[in-house]
């Protein structure tokens, strides 16, 4: 990693709200471009709080925080919105638009990021499709594909405007192990390629000795990194 590289995310002794109360102390994070983090911890340990500070769902409570360029403690709610085109997140649930085709879910999501051109908009669906494997499903709907099939739609929409970052929460907490497998291949074959870097919530400690990464574990009230 070149020295002067800028985190693409960087805590600095910040306290994570979960609710109203404080369930992680005194944060020190720091995200590179290109790598892979791990947040491991128990249920209820505030994994998904420090997922939801980085997408400015959460408000930082304490400390100072910087995501992709962005203030946390200074974040206007107006620029809320143009944080997160910056940022791909794949959800455990997929929370995939139920009434509408794979195509339209990943149209729906460009158009609100001020793509315009009906051509252009068409050029990257295939491209992002393509990417995942998944060109033949452009016209079905969610609940025509399986679980793992839903999950791969969830990261085309991720990468769509090409994020420097993919923010995953216990992506493969809702699929059987083989098909689990092929979702974590998918990322890391986006993480070789692309030099996206992945930051992934989860309880399952042997992703982490497969796919290697940095790890951070949650408990006690505090994150720090481990060692595998």
């Amino acid at each position: 990693m070149e020295e002067n590289s800028t985190p693409l995310i960087s805590f600095s002794e910040a306290d994570i709200l979960g609710g109203d109360n404080v369930v992680i102390y005194g944060l020190d994070l720091e995200v590179f471009p290109g790598e892979i983090v791990y947040i491991v911890g128990k249920v209820g340990s505030g994994k998904t709080s420090i997922f939801r500070t980085v997408t400015a769902e959460n408000r930082l409570h304490r400390g100072s925080g910087r995501v992709c360029g962005y203030d946390l403690r200074n974040l206007r709610r107006r620029d809320v919105p143009q944080l997160r085109r910056r940022l791909g997140v794949v959800f455990q649930d997929f929370q995939l638009l139920m009434d509408r085709s794979v195509e339209a879910n990943l149209a729906f999501v460009l158009k609100a990021t001020g793509w315009k051109d009906s051509a252009a908009i068409a050029r990257r669906i295939n491209e992002v499709l393509e990417a995942v494997g998944m060109t033949t499903k452009a016209h079905k709907m969610p609940h025509q594909l399986s679980g793992g099939e839903q999950q791969r739609i969830a990261i085309a929409r991720a990468i769509l405007n090409d994020p420097a970052l993919i923010l995953a929460d216990e992506p493969t907490g809702n699929l059987d192990d083989e098909t689990a497998e092929g979702i974590l291949q998918l990322l890391g074959q986006i993480n070789r390629e692309k030099g996206t870097a992945i930051v992934m919530v989860t309880h399952n400690r042997s992703i982490c000795t497969r796919y290697p990464g940095r790890i951070f574990e949650t408990r006690d009230e505090a994150c720090r990194e481990i060692t595998a």
